[in-house]
């Protein structure tokens, strides 16, 4: 063969080899997506108050490092910074929570891919508040009645209405702001009380057989104000009203996922546990599509 042929064949056989390469390296990058850069925000169900072990980085949080946040990273590969902390309220995501402990928004920024929370129970105090005179109500009546709902009415409600949602969309509309290119799921809280009262349970969760359907009334509104406001600021809503059916505090162990006021297995009580943390995880994972 002529040496210009010779080199000509050579040439070519380079280049074949170099565009061969080349697509390899481009397909390889292409099967392998780049980590996920991952923030966890919200209150104490975000945060997995009372599931064991605590994150020591921050004690006054009570944050979990077997929250929903930190399964979602395990299963996927996420590069996670979790600074979801217990009793956060909307506010906590532009003020310190506690001296030391910054805003929560300040985790996000425009490389932020992935965004979680759980959040608004805490705005004016609905979980506490409702719990704690729902309860007491039900100790002083013996279980009878409604004597909650007949004191409070639609307080909880109107609250949540006026406060709390607006509260929760201007919440979504700053993260958006913080962390434009990110994906936002906004998670809704699992069920707290059966749909009617089970006598059985009221030594673990005193509260009278009428004000049962009153507090899973006040929690389905919450979660309504979370789903309008995600739905109203691109968000993803995370709805638990079907999954968590029948896994509510009156459950044994083993299928609750949310621990009851009394006699329960957790530090913090009417908080999930590490199953409720897990499930939630696996949800949203559904929801979004990851794993």
């Amino acid at each position: 063969m002529p040496k210009h042929a010779l080199r000509r064949v050579m040439t070519a056989t380079a280049a074949a080899v170099a565009t061969l390469a080349l697509g390899l390296t481009d397909a390889a990058a292409h099967a392998t997506p780049d980590t996920l850069d991952y923030v966890a925000l919200g209150d104490s169900y975000s945060a997995g108050s009372g599931v064991l072990p605590v994150d020591p980085t921050n004690l006054l949080c009570l944050r979990s490092t077997a929250n929903y946040p930190h399964v979602i990273a395990a299963t996927t590969g996420a590069r996670l910074q979790d600074v979801t902390c217990g009793a956060a309220q909307t506010a906590h995501f532009r003020q310190a929570q506690y001296p030391g402990t910054a805003p929560q928004l300040d985790a996000l920024d425009t490389g932020t891919d992935l965004v979680t929370l759980t959040i608004g129970g805490n705005d004016n105090s609905t979980f506490i508040n409702a719990i704690t005179a729902c309860g007491t109500a039900g100790v002083l009546s013996g279980g009878k009645g409604s004597p909650c709902k007949d004191k409070h009415g639609a307080s909880f409600d109107d609250e949540i209405e006026a406060n709390t949602y607006p509260a929760l969309k201007q919440a979504l509309l700053d993260v958006r702001t913080k962390a434009p290119h990110a994906r936002v799921a906004a998670l809704g809280y699992p069920w707290i009380t059966p749909a009617t009262a089970d006598p059985s349970c009221f030594v673990k969760l005193p509260v009278a057989a009428g004000d049962v359907p009153y507090l899973r009334a006040i929690q389905a509104h919450l979660n309504d104000a979370v789903r309008r406001a995600a739905e109203e600021t691109g968000a993803t809503y995370v709805d638990f009203s079907t999954v968590s059916d029948g896994h509510d505090a009156c459950e044994d162990p083993g299928t609750r996922w949310i621990e009851p006021l009394l006699f329960g297995h957790s530090l913090v009580p009417v908080h999930p546990n590490a199953l409720g943390e897990r499930r939630m995880a696996e949800h949203t994972m559904s929801v979004l599509g990851l794993g």
